[in-house]
């Protein structure tokens, strides 16, 4: 998708409804920066805004997408190209996320050693010592259960025995027995517990 392309529509679009960037804004209870950022090309409207900015500026989603108002005639086609589109970007953000899942447990993992470390091995009363390893261990606790619900939102799990691509509840994939990013889950589709491997997109 051309952001720059979608910014310039959304203005153009906008200023034809003599509407300006604060008032689009307050109808759609967001900020007037947010839509700024959209007409200059920095970032696209969020999906649950999307259908209501179309309604403002009366036009599809589709047209949106395109930057542009799209003729009947290339309609369908033009619907596949920002289907696959969104899709790609989804792919892209959810590598980033994955990504960003394994800095987030690296740095959890290197303070926990820190301080085990630092308890281990300078003097210091003991309270000071449980108090070093349990702020190591809490934080890391906490950077896990967040790395956690970055790996169950980006992507899906793969069921080996009926190929089903899903996204798991949070629970279930925080408590799933685990190596690396495969969990032993038991599929929605075919009731089969096994160990599932991640997958980024359903191809």
């Amino acid at each position: 998708m051309d952001q720059l392309k979608i910014g310039k529509f959304i203005a153009e679009k906008r200023k034809e409804k003599n509407l300006t960037q604060a008032q689009l804004a307050d109808k759609l209870g967001i900020t007037d920066r947010a839509v700024s950022k959209w007409e200059t090309g920095r970032s696209l409207p969020d999906a649950s805004i999307m259908l209501d900015l179309c309604g403002l500026l009366e036009i599809t989603v589709n047209d949106l997408l395109s930057g542009e108002v799209v003729s009947m005639v290339d309609y369908n086609e033009q619907t596949e190209k920002n289907l696959i589109a969104v899709l790609k970007e989804k792919e892209q953000t959810d590598k980033r996320l994955l990504k960003t899942e394994i800095v987030i447990m690296s740095i959890a993992s290197a303070f926990l050693i820190a301080m085990v470390a630092i308890g281990a091995l300078i003097d210091m009363q003991d309270w000071i010592r449980v108090l070093l390893i349990g702020v190591g261990l809490i934080q890391f606790l906490v950077a896990a259960c967040f790395a956690v619900r970055i790996e169950q939102k980006a992507g899906y799990y793969e069921c080996p025995a009926c190929g089903h691509l899903y996204v798991p509840e949070y629970a279930k994939t925080l408590f799933a027995m685990h190596v690396f990013r495969k969990r032993y889950m038991k599929c929605p589709s075919c009731g089969k517990s096994s160990w599932q491997k991640k997958k980024i997109s359903k191809d």
